[in-house]
């Protein structure tokens, strides 16, 4: 039987859910209810896939570290098949962790960007209309939990205050500027305006 696939895109990342609809409940022939395979393909990185199992331990593997990112100042998150840590301020360093024997372990080194495209993609399939990964509980357990930790206020203080800040540094630093340009043209001309009067009176 000819299995579906679905694209989830954001710039540096695309997530590809590949399965069948459900014919028991009436869906779609377009949708996925039963997920054999997906793929997360990073710019410049080896190709991620796996089963069901393994897309649910990288997806809460991901949304607890970036709740961790916005929360803690040294967030790490490990598990049996995933461990993620802050290499520095714009790195993060990767470690995925094959279940067969023998299979050394992926290094992947990702920055800020990357990694909001990665939660993008993951946030693109959890409203999905298309993939119904919300008829697992375990699915919507993470979702839900994602969409109340990253919309707290104190979040939405912390990510945006200093953007905020900054812009309202580079107000008051141009202003500032303008004040001073003002001023200088105000006394060069009030010095020309002298050297004229100056003039004039020699003149005549």
């Amino acid at each position: 039987m000819l299995q579906n696939n679905i694209l989830f895109n954001q710039s540096s990342v695309k997530l590809e859910i590949i399965g069948l609809p459900d014919y028991s409940n009436n869906e779609s022939k377009d949708n996925i209810s039963i997920i054999s395979q997906w793929k997360l393909t990073i710019i410049n990185q080896p190709l991620i896939e796996g089963n069901l199992d393994h897309l649910k331990s990288f997806i809460e593997a991901f949304y607890t570290y970036t709740n961790y990112l916005l929360n803690t100042e040294n967030p790490k998150y490990q598990s049996k098949l995933i461990d993620i840590k802050q290499e520095n301020h714009l790195i993060h360093d990767v470690i995925l962790k094959s279940t067969k024997p023998n299979v050394k372990p992926l290094n992947l080194k990702i920055g800020n960007s990357c990694l909001a495209d990665i939660i993008n993609c993951f946030d693109q399939l959890g409203s999905s209309e298309k993939v119904k990964i919300i008829y697992s509980k375990d699915f919507s357990f993470l979702f839900k939990k994602q969409n109340k930790s990253l919309f707290h206020k104190a979040n939405i203080s912390n990510v945006l205050l200093p953007p905020l800040i900054s812009l309202f540094s580079i107000f008051i630093i141009s202003s500032g500027l303008v004040y001073f340009y003002d001023a200088t043209n105000e006394q060069d001309t009030s010095i020309l305006n002298s050297e004229n009067s100056f003039i004039s009176i020699k003149t005549l």
